[in-house]
């Protein structure tokens, strides 16, 4: 049985009866994919669809999956690539796992590695794939206290699933070995070795401790994390563990790095960041299309100011950017260029003379550019005419701070080149009037979640009667709100299914989380609503302490 259910007003969740019927609809969706479709994400029970609805309307989308479920299964496709993992059995989790299910620590490692598993699905980080074997028959329960640290190749089991960890991460899996496979390359072509459909066999080497039956030694975890406060299997990665690229990201002497390899302060077309404020970092449109490898999409949070900004020193409107958070931020021109800045409104000032935003000015080499702490919404956007030169990873040069993804959040003494992605002239005049944003009082759209019905009816009106207030965790991977908690009327786990930014998320303490652009792609906390596509642009405002009323917005079709 099918069952088609709303994912806001850009995407529908599929659900059928298993993960034996997921695989099957995602072969024929794939096999059948109509334009307009940006991304298909399996999980454990769904599939998730998004669409651009300029291209590809809901109702058509729904449609063409009814048809996909029932459809006979598509021709016999060339035999999916297979990867051979090397793995020591010297997990922490071993033994204790060998006990739980019965059997002896050499019984369950040999166990794993006779299996012959597939990658059904990518999960909460890049790369990291949920496996599956009809030769498993273990359904292994997760950790009671999830570890806040678990080092890149630990290779663990939950449920009925096996996974290896691309990078360090916090998680609740029980780890029976090491892995040295390189599981996540950003700067590849095919970044994840373990794309869904992938077969992987596990091949034991060296010195197999679970062969002697006795504890094994525990993996160290490097370093002393803060716990992630998005949950078990989530992390805000301190970056010199994050994926790094060579040539353009690396560090010049000193405390000075550069983003393009060419930018030295003696090149035309750069600047030098002073002084980042609480968060700089460079965004486009980001990467759409990648979620089924566990890529979010990130990219600006108010992508309406970003293009306004863009288009005010004649250049594309997804060029890179910086996206500034609260202000704070001070940069020297190493070279004469041209900069506008839109987005939350505060002190600007050029040279130490006070400019307007939303305003094209040359910016001479040598003088020093202020952003002041915003005072109106939370971010502002600072474009370069020619935009900002930096590396990408599939397409995007956003910066994704919980996945590690693009490059690092500037610091002092970064320097950014300049690119020529400039199309037209500076416009003698703003193209639109302009105003800072309000960001202490909002009122938001929100489209239907395929969880409502998890929810009393009594929550699922208090969501659109009560005020909410953004608390002091909200970033980019997401906003957590104060307000009356939102009872369930259904309790228990969700199997992890797809995510869109814009989600509302809620958690056992009934609070919700609106997801943000760098928020996993799949989830396991129900989603009653979905913030509309258009009104995330007003959310990239919110800053603490924000109010927000919610409304029902039009449906889509």
């Amino acid at each position: 049985m099918v069952n088609i259910l709303p994912m806001g007003d850009r995407a529908v969740l599929v659900e059928v009866a298993g993960l034996d019927e997921v695989l099957a609809l995602h072969r024929r969706l794939v096999a059948s994919v109509p334009t307009g479709v940006v991304d298909i994400v399996p999980a454990a029970r769904t599939v998730l669809i998004t669409v651009d609805p300029a291209v590809l309307s809901l109702s058509r989308a729904r449609a063409w999956a009814t048809d996909a479920a029932g459809a006979a299964p598509p021709r016999a496709a060339a035999a999916a690539a297979e990867v051979v993992l090397d793995i020591r059995y010297d997990g922490p989790d071993l033994a204790e796992t060998a006990e739980l299910l019965g059997v002896s620590a050499s019984e369950l490692a040999r166990r794993h590695a006779d299996a012959t598993w597939t990658v059904a699905f990518t999960g909460f980080a890049p790369g990291f794939g949920y496996l599956v074997s009809d030769e498993w028959p273990f359904d292994v329960p997760r950790l009671d206290t999830p570890r806040t640290r678990v080092p890149a190749g630990a290779v663990g089991v939950a449920g009925q699933f096996s996974g290896a960890y691309p990078r360090e991460t916090p998680g609740g899996w029980r780890l029976l070995g090491t892995t040295d496979a390189p599981l996540f390359d950003p700067a590849a072509e095919n970044p994840a070795l373990l794309a869904p459909g992938t077969r992987v066999r596990f091949r034991p080497v060296g010195v197999v401790s679970a062969a002697s039956d006795e504890s094994p030694a525990p993996i160290p975890a490097p370093g002393v994390g803060r716990e992630s406060p998005f949950g078990a299997e989530s992390s805000r990665p301190d970056r010199k563990n994050a994926p790094r690229t060579e040539g353009p990201n690396r560090a010049l002497a000193g405390d000075e790095r550069t983003l393009a390899g060419a930018a030295t302060e003696a090149s035309a077309g750069a600047i030098r960041v002073e002084e980042p404020g609480l968060l700089a970092t460079v965004q486009d449109l980001g990467r759409p299309g990648a979620a089924a490898l566990g890529i979010a999409r990130s990219g600006a949070m108010d992508r309406r100011a970003l293009g306004a900004a863009n288009r005010l020193v004649g250049n594309p409107e997804g060029a890179a950017a910086i996206e500034i958070t609260l202000g704070g931020f001070r940069a020297v021109a190493l070279a004469e260029l041209w900069f506008a800045v839109t987005g939350g409104g505060g002190p600007l000032r050029l040279a130490g003379r006070d400019v307007d935003p939303y305003v094209a000015h040359p910016w001479p080499a040598g003088a020093e550019l202020e952003v002041g702490w915003i005072e109106r919404g939370a971010r502002a956007y600072l474009a370069l005419r020619g935009g900002v030169e930096a590396p990408t990873v599939r397409g995007s040069a956003a910066t994704d701070i919980l996945s590690g993804l693009g490059p690092a959040r500037l610091a002092a003494g970064t320097v950014l080149a300049v690119g020529a992605h400039s199309t037209t002239p500076v416009p003698p005049a703003p193209d639109a009037p302009w105003g800072a944003p309000d960001g202490d009082d909002l009122e938001v759209e929100l489209a239907p979640g395929p969880r409502a019905d998890w929810f009393t009816a009594d929550a699922r009106a208090t969501l659109f009667e009560a005020i909410w207030t953004v608390s002091g965790a909200a970033d980019r991977v997401g906003i957590r709100l104060d307000g009356p908690a939102l009872a369930r009327a259904r309790h228990g786990e969700l199997p992890s299914e797809g995510m869109v930014p814009g989600a509302l998320q809620v958690p056992p303490s009934g609070r919700p989380t609106i997801l943000g652009p760098d928020a996993p792609v799949t989830g396991g906390y129900p989603v009653i609503a979905v913030v509309t596509d258009a009104a995330r642009d007003a959310l990239a405002q919110a800053r603490p302490g924000s109010r927000i009323r919610f409304r029902h917005a039009r449906p889509p079709d």
